[in-house]
């Protein structure tokens, strides 16, 4: 027993403590419960500690190949809650032997198998409260595990590394010698390690997947599990030493009964460039089921070592052993002499090497002519075809002219004098305008026979007739334009919307927002006799009401001309519209 007076199995039970002896005689002896009882869960061959496994995948296609012995004292052991007294071992000594073996792949992926065989397993058949507990003898199997690992980050040598994983436990054991639960289980983990310096390490959290179920009227059933150790390397590499400790609490019952952990100091030592031995032993720390007084490992395996990378002292990727220039980084040659040197200098980096450049210092062009090869060619600096110093305009792609002036500089489409490189309009003629935007551009309104025309839209609120602030200057300008022309006579506001909605609320939305321009315009001055209006609803569309600019376009508000006289312009205006 251990000093401090812990026991694994603390079944003792509130009933076992309150429940009086009974009279009658004992009942028959209760056959172990489907209980996987070891604990203790290997890391794969070829990993670095006993029970944390690693996150590097060591070698690819190199396979690792361990046998373990696994000793257990005391794993469980029954209590009376009442007043603490040891009423005997359920299960006193459990010995397995383990054959475990891994297959990297791709120095990526570890695909793990362990299959386990408890030789010996002894108890005492304790009772209490009336009732046996039957101790399991014998060999049996136990429970096969299938377990694959994929390496994330870092590799075998590495500092840092991150890989996870699962393992998969099939129900090859007997449910009744406390070598099994009797059905699938599976862990999930995450693990981190790496080599620094002397020194390896490992940390893994995973969550044991189980049946519930209650052992003595201890919850058991999904576990987190956590793990972590260190090793420190001597001798060459080949021995470590160090501790690892590994915990599991049980999920649905979080207490002293279903907490579990264990410390396990270890030594590992290979006298074979691929084979090594290790021993490990270490107490359990807590009293939940399945924790030993004292655990013993011990394993021997087929682990080939894995050389260090080869040294690479200017880091381009090259081994300095092919390395022709080792301590300056370089780049890869079919020549062994160039193997790894810098290339030849080309320090404008325009493919030609400096001892053919003409202009090494300027990124430039091949030229049959040595006095010009790799030299800029002339400039053309706006890609017209007409070279800087006879374009007239070396910034803006134009056109050749014969006139100097103009040569290389971009047309006037519309003929309105401003060029198309600043005509915001270039196919519209406009106006000057001190907006970039809008240099060059009609106004906002045109008249033309049968229409007055705007170039932006008269906003309202949506689904309303509301106008929205922003269209006031645009009312404004439409309304001096028909104070200007007084020859209009009679003008149609027409209003048109989109085809969603049905007609009648189309026809009244167009309606009322042909009514509120109308009203905007006799504010503005406009007498109410030179203006009619009429909503049409969703009947005259100009574009596809199936994309969000067609419908867009088709909500409008025109201006068409019904009756006009001859024009008589205005004293003082400018030139006819």
């Amino acid at each position: 027993m251990r000093p401090w007076s812990f026991v694994p199995f603390a079944a003792a039970l509130a009933a076992l403590a309150a429940a009086p002896t009974p009279a009658r005689a004992q009942e028959a002896p209760l056959e172990p419960e489907g209980l996987a009882l070891n604990r203790f869960v290997p890391a794969p061959a070829g990993d670095r500690l006993f029970s944390v496994p690693s996150a590097f995948s060591a070698g690819h296609l190199t396979p690792h190949v361990m046998l373990m012995a696994d000793y257990a004292s005391n794993p469980l052991v029954l209590r009376r809650e009442r007043d603490g007294a040891d009423l005997g071992a359920v299960v006193s000594d459990q010995l397995t032997f383990r054959l475990n073996a891994s297959l990297p792949l791709w120095n990526k992926v570890v695909f793990n198998l362990d299959a386990p065989l408890t030789a010996l397993q002894s108890g005492e058949s304790p009772s209490g409260g009336g009732r046996a507990f039957a101790s399991p003898s014998g060999a049996e199997l136990g429970d096969l595990r299938l377990g694959a690992r994929v390496q994330l980050y870092g590799a075998y040598h590495d500092p840092l590394q991150v890989a996870v994983g699962a393992y998969l436990w099939l129900p090859t054991g007997a449910d009744d010698s406390f070598v099994s639960d009797g059905s699938v289980r599976g862990m999930p983990f995450v693990v981190a390690g790496g080599r620094i310096e002397r020194l390896v390490w490992s940390a893994a959290v995973g969550a044991e997947l189980r049946r519930s179920q209650s052992f003595g009227g201890v919850a058991q059933g999904t576990m987190l599990t956590l793990g972590g150790g260190v090793g420190f390397l001597a001798a060459d590499d080949r021995l470590q030493v160090g501790p690892e400790l590994s915990t599991a609490m049980v999920l649905e019952d979080v207490s002293d009964r279903s907490i579990n952990a264990e410390l396990l100091v270890g030594a590992r030592y290979r006298f074979l460039p691929f084979m090594e031995a290790g021993l490990g032993v270490g107490p359990g720390l807590t009293s939940g089921i399945g924790t030993p007084d004292l655990r013993v490992v011990a394993m021997v395996g087929f682990t080939p070592e894995q050389p260090p990378p080869a040294p690479d002292r200017d880091g381009d990727g090259i081994a300095d052993v092919v390395d022709a220039c080792p301590q300056v980084a370089g780049v890869r040659s079919d020549d062994p002499k160039k193997n790894g040197c810098p290339p030849p200098p080309d320090r404008d980096n325009d493919g030609i090497l400096d001892a053919d450049d003409a202009c090494p210092l300027e990124p430039g062009v091949r030229s049959d002519d040595p006095k010009k090869n790799g030299c800029p060619p002339p400039l053309d600096r706006d890609n017209d075809g007409i070279l800087d110093a006879v374009d007239a305009c070396p910034l803006a792609a134009g056109l050749p002219s014969d006139d100097p002036t103009k040569h290389g500089c971009p047309p006037d489409t519309d003929g309105d004098t401003f060029r198309d490189d600043t005509d915001a309009c270039p196919r519209e003629k406009g106006h000057a305008n001190p907006d970039p935007q809008k240099h060059g551009c009609p106004k906002a309104v045109r008249v033309t026979e049968k229409q007055v025309v705007i170039l932006q839209q008269v906003q309202f609120d949506t689904d309303k007739a509301t106008i929205k602030p922003e269209s006031d200057p645009l009312l404004d300008e439409v309304a001096q334009v028909l104070l200007e022309h007084p020859e209009i006579i009679l003008i149609e506001i027409q209003g048109h919307t989109d085809d969603r909605g049905t007609d009648e609320h189309n026809r009244v939305l167009s309606q009322n927002r042909a009514n509120s321009v109308l009203a905007a315009l006799v504010r503005r001055g406009i007498d109410s006799t030179r203006l009619t209006a009429q909503g049409y609803g969703r009947d005259q569309p100009l574009d596809n009401n199936a994309t969000d600019e067609g419908r867009q376009r088709n909500r409008r508000v025109q201006f068409n001309i019904i009756k006009k006289a001859a024009y008589k312009p205005q004293a003082g205006t400018g030139e006819n519209r």
